[in-house]
């Protein structure tokens, strides 16, 4: 009996860890998303730059298909989107 119950502990961790993990390839795929429809509104080339820049090291980061690499990408991309939220309340 105590096998069992074990087993059903490690089986339940394990399901949540990988759904855990695919919460956060959700949200490096959002994020890549909500710059790629910002990207239309840039209007200062230099900002233009740095965000294809940051795009394509999150991209870079998401294709390791690591946590790690998952964990890069989401810290990436919500630096770009600050800074795109920045940039857009400053020039109201």
């Amino acid at each position: 009996m105590n096998r069992s119950v074990l087993l059903g502990l490690f089986v339940t961790a394990s399901m949540m860890a990988s759904t855990s993990f695919a919460a956060s390839e959700d949200l490096c795929a959002t994020n890549l998303q909500t710059i790629e429809n910002a990207k239309a509104q840039i209007q200062a080339k230099n900002m233009q730059s740095q965000v294809d820049a940051s795009v394509q090291q999150a991209k870079a980061h998401q294709a390791m298909n690591t946590k790690d690499g998952t964990e890069k990408c989401i810290a990436e991309t919500q630096r770009t989107i600050q800074e795109l939220q920045k940039t857009s309340s400053s020039n109201n």
